[in-house]
């Protein structure tokens, strides 16, 4: 059966339910633990999404890729096999949508604040537009948080991370980050990480400390220094087809448990982030280090490159829009 057929018989079923009175299910899908932060997310939304309706609508939260691979999910939701995903932000560059990739630069973002001026504001918006001549409707960003390095080795200083194949999601400024500390960039499916990290395929990651420690990578991985050198947040999306498909009052009582599952979700990331470190110390199994500012600062040095290097790839005018709004500026390092 070819993609556009599944696309109209999706839709043919949705009609025909939402005639018939049925009760409608979303199936929401996503790749990690149903206790990280997105997963309680997820599963807070779900939980408004039936009071909000009054039934009329079931959300099913698949969790750790249990429909579909975070390699396959995209497709599945277009398609519209899966109604609802919130996949990480890197994955919209291989879709076509590069600007997303801006998220991945290196110390974009000094802290969530400078973050939210971006999601939670016109530049968000303008990206979100962007997906739709794709069949995906955005609805809302949710944070994970700020990733750390992970090895077997200590890491202090960018030459630590030399000659060491790192895992990372599919991204090209992504490729380039492990590039400019003499890394070796692995993309590998979330799902396989912990195999990967554990057999030696690949000798260290990058992960917000809930996901780090969730997937218990801390079991693998010896050494972890909070870096902070990155953001890791996701894009709630919806088939479009779907979505334009539902009665209008239904559609707003989805927008508010959204909107409320949001300020839920960005308000849980930093708790649990913080939780899951107490965690890895207390398991005794990874040490954890803190850069001193100096530190710190030969990390973003080191990488800096990057932001020259891949501009033209996500688009000047929108690095500069995010410098503009943040603050940061990668030519004075």
């Amino acid at each position: 059966m070819n993609f556009k057929l599944k696309i109209v018989l999706a839709s043919a079923l949705l009609a025909v339910g939402l005639a018939a009175g049925a009760q409608t299910v979303i199936k929401f899908s996503h790749v990690v633990a149903a206790d990280t932060p997105k997963g309680k997310a997820s599963e807070f939304f779900a939980k408004k999404a039936a009071e909000l309706t009054k039934g009329k609508v079931k959300v099913e939260v698949y969790a750790n890729s249990a429909l579909y691979k975070d390699k396959e999910e995209m497709e599945a939701l277009q398609i519209g096999s899966v109604q609802m995903l919130a996949p990480s932000l890197a994955k919209f560059g291989p879709l076509g949508v590069k600007e997303f990739e801006a998220f991945d630069f290196p110390f974009i973002f000094d802290d969530t604040a400078d973050l939210h001026k971006i999601t939670q504001g016109a530049v968000g918006a303008s990206l979100m537009a962007k997906l739709e001549p794709r069949g995906i409707k955005g609805l809302a960003f949710w944070d994970n948080g700020f990733k750390s390095f992970s090895a077997n080795t200590p890491i202090k200083t960018p030459a630590d991370l030399k000659g060491k194949k790192y895992r990372i999601q599919s991204s090209k400024v992504l490729e380039e980050q492990i590039r400019s500390v003499g890394g070796i960039p692995q993309v590998m499916a979330f799902s396989e990480v912990y195999q990967a990290l554990q057999t030696g395929v690949v000798d260290g990651t990058e992960n917000p400390i809930s996901n780090f420690y969730t997937q218990k990578m801390h079991e693998v991985q010896k050494h972890l220094t909070l870096t902070n050198h990155g953001y890791l947040g996701y894009a709630v999306i919806v088939n479009k087809k779907f979505w334009d498909g539902l009665p209008a009052d239904v559609r707003g009582q989805l927008e508010q448990a959204m909107k409320e599952a949001t300020t839920y979700a960005n308000k849980i990331a930093q708790e649990e982030n913080d939780s899951s470190l107490e965690g890895v110390k207390k398991s005794g199994k990874t040490a954890v280090y803190v850069p001193t500012k100096e530190e710190r600062m030969a990390f973003k040095k080191a990488m800096a490159s990057v932001h020259t290097k891949m501009a033209d790839r996500v688009g000047k005018e929108i690095l500069q829009t995010i410098y503009k709004e943040t603050g940061f500026d990668p030519e004075k390092l």
